[in-house]
This record gives C-alpha cells, structure tokens and sequence, in this order.
C-alpha cells in the first residue's frame, strides 16, 4: 500500500475506543470520513463502549452495563468511521503499522482473528489507564479493580453471591462476611462507597430477611494519604468526608496497605481490615506495552511523553492523549490530572488540528483548562468545586446543583457521540423505564 490508502486518502488510526478516543473517531468521521477526505480507524480490544466514570455505579449494581454500552460498529457505521476488534501489541515506526495481536475466544480459545498490521499515517494513542497495585502481595489475586466492565461485572456478581451465601446461613457467621474493604479515597473509591451504602440497602430488601444492613454490611476505605481526594481541594475532602461518615463508612488515613487476603487487607501499621471483598482503587498507570514503544519516551507510570501539541517527542505523526500521556501543565508546574474532561479536551482540540497536520500546516498547541472536579455519593449528595468564570479561585458547590452537573458530565459525552436529538430521546426513555423498574440489577 501507498504512503496513503488506495483513494489517495489521509489514514488517521486511533487506538483505544475510551472517551477521548471514541469522542475524536466519531467526530473525525463525521467531519473527514464522511466527505472522504481521511480514513478513520478506530482500534478496541472489546466490542462495547462505556464511560469509564460509571464503572462504579454498575459494580454496585445501581447500573444495568448492556444499557448504557454502546456497540463500536455500530457507532462506526452511523459516523463514517471503520472498526478493528483487537489489542495493540507493538509498532513499527519505520513502516508506519500497528502491530494488533491475535484475537481468540475466551471460551474455545480458538483464533477468530489472526496478528496483523494495520498501516498509518498519523496514529493517536488513546488507551486510557489502569489500576497500580504497585506490586502489594495478593493485590492481584484477591482485589478486584475497576478499569473495564467486566472487572465491575464480576463484582456486582460477587457481591450479590455474598448476600445471598450470608441469607441462606440465616446471617453473615464469619467476621469478613459482607464486608467491603476499599483501598484508596480517590474519586472513585468515595462514590463506590456511597453508591454500596445504597445499593446494597436496596438488595437486602428483596427478600433477604436473615441480614440486617445496619448491623451486618460495613464498607471501609483505605488511604494512604491524610485525608480522603488527596488530589483535590481540602474544602471538597472535608465535605466528602462528613457525608461519608453520616453513611456510617469507615474511614481510615494514613494507612498503607502492605498486603491483600482472601479475608481482609493487612495495613502497614500493623492493622487488619477484614473483608469478603476488595476493590483496588489506589493509583493508576499506563499498560506496560507501552513502555520502550520502539523507541518513544515514556515516563515512570509508562505514559507517553508528548508534547504541547500532543505528539509524543521522539515521532511527530504519532499523537497521544488521555490517561495514556503525560502532558505538562506549566501553570501548576507539573502533568495534566487523568480525568474524563482532560481526554474531552484534548480531543477536541485534535479534532481542530490534525487537518491541520494532515495538510502539512503548523499546528496550535493545547492548553489544558481545569473547570473543577465534582463527586457524586449516589443519591446522598453531590461534591464539588468549580474552577474560573465564576470567580478568580474556586467555588465550592454541593446538593443538587451539583448533582446536576455531575449528571451533565455523561450528557455532554453522549452528546458529542449522538447529537441532541438521540440524547434527549433516551434520556426520557430511561426516566420512564426506570420508574418500572428495580433500582438494583438482581442478576
């Protein structure tokens, strides 16, 4: 094949169907596919898309997954843009190819796709993040984490398994029965808490008569940090914490986990945390394939050093974005936060500029805009702080308005993949369908 495709056009691939990368793939299609001028790819290793933010809502059950995924096909259909099922294993920069693994069936493990390359003309990583457990013993056999839905599935699965288990013994007879262990107060260790208070209240009434949710169900986070949302402003952790502890959730700071068992977490103080389940929700990183990816400069948590443009350093046709790049912020002297709105900003800046780049013309450089952080604790409350255009600092927001907006967050995503019209419809459609049914899924 050519430096370009067969029609002579522009071959943009974008690895990793998240918000960021979906978001640029569906708006590159419409803009670029649509009139031929590019050829978009976008390139997942699952089927479905979901919004990263709700994968706490569906582990606690309070979210049905099959209806909020959205079907990359399909998506690709409707917006001008192709799909390739499979998982980025490598590159070959010389050639300009993604090198894709095999794809085989988890059940039969039978090859339904070979290894293959998949050439390029400009690449846009996008593979987003993953849970660290920073090599803890037991961490990986016996803590769950919640970075795609099957993770958060297998928790709800197991959550519900252990209230079932504990109502057919006619209540929990262990010390660790029905009791949640999860380690790190970041954003979504706190909401994770707040939606179980919820959720797991709402299962018990079903039916499960042998359990007492006051007595028997106990949730408790671990931080190593001072306080709960180290990472946002002391007024949002302070509120956080006061709802948290109305919920009757344990709280404990200052402890570092040294080890994760079948029955607790084991704490660098010396205490023990019983627990029939835990969540690792403490620290992230880039997958490990990307570190040395044929030659480009990654940094210690294996992200792609890019620049102010969004190219990574050492290759100007390959782009990276969201949780998978470490981008400077000269303004607090240090990186880009992984968040939702810093993926959405960075790709609507792509959107902008890789015609630019794609017609050999000079590209603007991003700038990243905080408009504050918001935390929602289920149906108790919501947290947060707004950042500028109301006022110089920041101004702290809580209840419903808040809620609100924590709401619109979602909205704007499905909006920049669907439109008004689609968004609104489903929307109501949900209002509806919800009145008629449980708010806890039961299977």
């Amino acid at each position: 094949m050519d430096e370009q495709d067969q029609r002579g056009r522009h071959r943009f691939v974008i690895v990793g169907g998240g918000a960021g990368g979906l978001e640029l793939a569906t708006r590159l299609g419409d803009s670029l596919g649509r009139r031929g001028r590019a050829h978009v790819t976008l390139v997942d290793r699952s089927r479905t898309h979901l919004w990263k933010p709700l994968l706490h809502q569906v582990a606690a059950g309070c979210m049905d997954l099959n209806d909020h995924a959205l079907d990359y096909l399909a998506q690709a259909r409707w917006h001008h843009f192709s799909f390739q099922l499979g998982q980025m294993v490598g590159l070959d920069r010389g050639s300009k190819q993604v090198l894709l693994g095999p794809l085989l069936d988890p059940e039969t493990g039978h090859e339904v796709l070979p290894a293959r390359p998949l050439p390029y003309d400009t690449l846009v990583i996008a593979i987003g993040s993953q849970t660290n457990d920073f090599g803890t013993p037991g961490a990986k056999e016996h803590a769950i984490a919640l970075d795609v839905p099957e993770q958060a599935e297998r928790f709800r699965g197991r959550l519900l398994n252990a209230c079932l288990r504990a109502n057919a013994q006619g209540g929990p007879r262990d010390p660790w029965q029905l009791h949640v262990a999860i380690i790190g107060a970041g954003a979504t260790g706190v909401e994770l808490a707040a939606e179980l208070h919820n959720s797991t209240r709402e299962l018990v009434s079903f039916g499960l008569d042998n359990i007492d949710p006051e007595r028997d169900l106990r949730i408790t986070i671990i931080e190593a940090a001072p306080r709960v949302l180290p990472a946002l402003p002391e007024r949002l952790s302070e509120a956080t914490l006061a709802l948290l502890q109305k919920l009757d959730v344990e709280v404990l700071t200052n402890e570092r986990v040294t080890e994760v068992t079948a029955q607790g977490v084991r704490t660098q103080s010396g205490r023990e945390v019983p627990a029939e389940l835990t969540v690792w929700a403490a620290g992230i990183k880039a997958p490990e394939f990307l570190r040395d990816l044929d030659g480009l400069e990654t940094n210690r948590l294996n992200q792609l050093v890019v620049n102010e443009r969004l190219q990574t350093t050492r290759d100007p046709s390959i782009f990276a974005l969201g949780d998978c790049a470490a981008c400077a912020w000269p303004e607090k002297n240090g990186w880009v936060p992984p968040r939702a709105q810093s993926a959405h900003q960075q790709a609507s800046h792509l959107l902008r500029n890789l015609p630019r780049h794609m017609a050999g013309q000079e590209m603007r450089p991003w700038h990243y805009r905080d408009f504050g952080s918001l935390v929602s604790l289920g149906d108790y409350s919501t947290v947060g702080s707004l950042m500028g255009g109301i006022s110089r600092g920041s101004l702290m927001i809580e209840g419903y308005f808040a809620g609100l907006m924590y709401a619109s967050l979602y909205k704007m995503h499905e909006y920049a993949l669907h439109g008004f019209a689609k968004v609104f419809l489903d929307t109501v459609a949900r209002l509806i369908i919800r009145r008629t049914e449980p708010h806890v899924k039961l299977h």
